[in-house]
Order: C-alpha cells, then structure tokens, then sequence
C-alpha cells in the first residue's frame, strides 16, 4: 500500500477519537482538532523511528494529544474565572485520563455501527441518543407517529447490540454515566 494512503488510512481510524480525547481536556473544538492534526504531523516526520504496530501508533497519537492538550491548557491566557473552573495540570490523574481514552474509543466503535444503520434508523438513533431529544420531539421534529420513533429506537439498540463487541458493550455499559 502506497505511504499516502496508509497515512490516509491512520489518520481516518484515529482523528474523530482523538478529538473526542483532546475535546475532552480542552473543551474547545477548534483548539482539539488543531492538536490532532499536530499530532498526525508529528507522526509523519517521526513515522520512520517509530514501530508500524497498529497500538504503538496509537498510543503514540494519543500521547502526543494528551501533553499537547495539557500544555495548552497550562500556557493558556484565559480569565481568572474560568482559570480556577480548569483542573491544574497537576490535579490530572492518569485514572481520569484513562477513562477518558476509553470513553473516546468506545464512541468511535458506537459511531461506526450508528453510521452502517439503515437512514431512518440512524436519525432517530442520533436525535435520542446523541442529541437528547425525546421521543415526542423527535416524532414532532421528524412528523412521524412517537410508536415510529420508538420502534426505531429499538432497531438501533438491537443493531448496536448485535454488531458491537461483546467487549464494547461492557465498556459502553460501565462509561455510560459518564458520558
């Protein structure tokens, strides 16, 4: 495979959850797609000292996020207001930082499986689920009876459960009041 398009490859299996993870520390979208793509430029420079293995590569990216978020957020002006509302860079623990990996993987599998859903299915999954709307509003939204939204939902879970890994499933279980 040509290098471009394992570098294209890389950078689609990667750049959503890694902005989910940069997202997650800096609660700034622009600044979190910023250090992603800072991090996949990293990666290509450095590709050549670094191991092909599918879990170093990713724990390289999601490193490189992780002190790039930190250092953001340390060299950040900002108000003192919203200042005292961040974490300190010392306060972080990796336990919270792990928990946030996970919670990032785990959406990028959830997503994949939302996007392989059939177009009625994955707009009622979304709006629920993703953007919180009720039943009643997305029936409202959408102008279709609450026992077409509800039987959609179903649809989507079942296809979620039957397509996610087992392991997945138990993660997305136990992250789900977090999320």
């Amino acid at each position: 495979m040509r290098s471009l398009a394992i570098e294209e490859v890389l950078f689609k299996k990667y750049y959503k959850p890694l902005c989910h993870f940069a997202w997650q520390l800096l609660h700034d979208d622009e600044s979190a797609k910023d250090i992603v793509q800072d991090a996949f430029m990293i990666y290509f420079d450095r590709k050549h000292k670094i191991s092909a293995k599918d879990e170093v590569i990713r724990q390289f990216l999601y490193s490189t996020v992780k002190f790039s978020s930190l250092n953001q957020l340390r060299h950040a002006k900002v108000d003192a207001k919203y200042m005292l509302s961040l974490p300190s860079f010392e306060d972080w623990c990796d336990e919270d930082l792990e928990l946030k990996y996970i919670r990032s993987e785990v959406l990028a599998e959830v997503y994949k499986v939302v996007e392989t859903m059939p177009d009625a299915c994955k707009t009622i999954f979304k709006k629920g689920y993703l953007e919180g709307l009720s039943t009643k509003e997305i029936a409202e939204e959408l102008n279709i009876s609450v026992n077409t939204v509800k039987t959609q939902k179903r649809r989507a879970m079942r296809v979620l459960f039957d397509k996610l890994d087992p392991e997945v499933l138990v993660a997305l279980f136990t992250i789900s009041k977090f999320i």
